[in-house]
């Protein structure tokens, strides 16, 4: 019998529905009867990753099965994704075209996009030495952190362009700070100025780069500045014009944060996706609560928050629970059990990363509870405390509203039997 078998609750996301309004439904494997089922909701459209890998909208309130990305090559199994509330401030993120421009033309509908369509933009250089770019002002304000993020594509051009700067204009962001993308390679050859800034592959050629910078002034001609680069430490500016080379780039987003998002499309204006929630699963029938085991597979999207992110197994108030904590300190998780308001820590544990793909556990019986993560126990506690009336999984604290959980959520297991420490390793490594 697989270890699996024993489960009473079974998130491991595969199916998902909407309902009305902004509420819809993630579907568990067990139990059968949609006790086990998540409500899930979102005030808007959002974009995901699908089973093709390409880009996507799914309608208001439907939950994103999200297929992982690596090396440009689309994951077998998608993870739930949660994200909170975003504004893209690119006012035109699919139109370079409309952006300012220095030597270049621009042409549109010149390429298949990362999410299938004929929308990418050539940026082609003219004769003329000197810098070859195109860039865009939008409004930030002094002391917010923006992310800034871009996908761009080889060139088809006869003169096959390798280096490309990506930085941010001077206005708002003091002396900018950007890096030198290798576009044959699909790395980041120089950095100047900025301590967070990256690049993934998105298959097919296209590549998403983002930098992340706070804001020294506020300013409405801060933004983004792409340009044909010479060389791969440093930046150039003063380049001879070659009339054969040129890149393709599509879905320019700024947004206030410390880390990209999923791709939020603009068209004229600025456009919000709101935070996605996931709570309300399961009933009594499938939960014990002298004795059991609560264990999740997750992604943070940061290392370290401005708050503690929670999942938690509880009585819908703070007399009984069992949390799952992604705490502000980088690294770090905490575990906790809860019974009649008496709050017990089983762990605290650090050094680890919060953006790796963790498994985490809590098992607990009469007399004892236990943490694991990746297969290792971080923390026990004997004489655990008694819990009565536990009954709801919320990708949240206990409310299903604060602390929320956000991030890529692969599965959301409950055994309703206590399970040994060699199961308890099995299951988290």
């Amino acid at each position: 019998m697989s270890l699996y078998d024993k489960s009473s609750i079974a998130l491991i996301p595969s199916g998902f529905k909407a309902t009305t309004g902004n509420l819809g439904k993630v579907y568990s494997v067990l139990p059968a009867n949609g006790d086990g089922d998540f409500t899930h909701s979102r005030g808007s459209t959002a974009t995901r990753v699908n089973k093709d890998g390409l880009i996507e909208s799914v309608a208001i309130g439907e939950a994103r099965l999200d297929y992982p990305l690596t090396n440009g090559l689309v994951g077998d199994c998608p993870h739930l994704l949660l994200e909170p509330s975003r504004t893209n401030i690119s006012p035109d993120s699919e139109r370079m075209d409309l952006w300012n421009s220095l030597r270049v033309t621009r042409t549109i509908n010149s390429g298949v996009s990362p999410d299938g369509a004929n929308t990418a933009v050539k940026v082609a250089m003219t004769a003329t030495t000197g810098e070859h770019s195109v860039y865009d002002g939008v409004s930030v304000s002094s002391g917010t952190t923006y992310t800034n993020s871009i996908f761009i594509k080889r060139g088809t051009g006869s003169s096959d362009w390798q280096y490309f700067q990506f930085r941010y204009r001077n206005g708002g962001f003091g002396t900018g700070g950007g890096v030198v993308i290798d576009i044959h390679n699909g790395t980041i050859t120089y950095n100047s100025g900025l301590t967070d800034y990256g690049i993934e592959n998105y298959g097919n050629g296209w590549y998403r780069v983002f930098i992340t910078q706070t804001a020294t002034t506020t300013s409405s001609s801060a933004g983004p500045v792409l340009a044909f680069n010479e060389i791969s430490n440093g930046f150039d500016v003063n380049i001879v014009g070659n009339t054969n080379a040129d890149v393709l780039l599509w879905g320019s987003q700024i947004e206030a944060g410390s880390y990209q998002t999923s791709y939020i499309k603009t068209s004229g204006g600025q456009v919000t996706r709101s935070a996605d929630v996931c709570n309300n699963a399961g009933t009594s029938a499938q939960v014990n609560n002298d004795a059991g085991a609560f264990f999740v597979e997750i992604q943070a999207l940061e290392e370290g928050s401005s708050a503690s992110r929670r999942i938690t197994l509880s009585d819908e108030s703070t007399n009984n629970r069992l949390l799952i904590e992604t705490d502000e300190s980088t690294g770090t998780f905490k575990f906790f059990i809860v019974g009649g308001g008496n709050v017990r820590s089983i762990a605290t544990s650090t050094g680890n990363t919060q953006t790796d793909i963790n498994k985490l556990a809590i098992g607990y019986d009469g007399t004892s509870a236990k943490a694991y993560i990746n297969g290792t126990q971080v923390g026990s506690i004997t004489n655990a405390t008694t819990r009565t009336g536990i009954d709801t999984i919320d990708i949240a604290d206990w409310n299903g509203t604060s602390n929320v959980y956000f991030g890529r959520v692969k599965q959301v297991i409950y055994f309703n039997e206590a399970l040994s420490d060699s199961e308890l390793a099995t299951l988290t490594s």
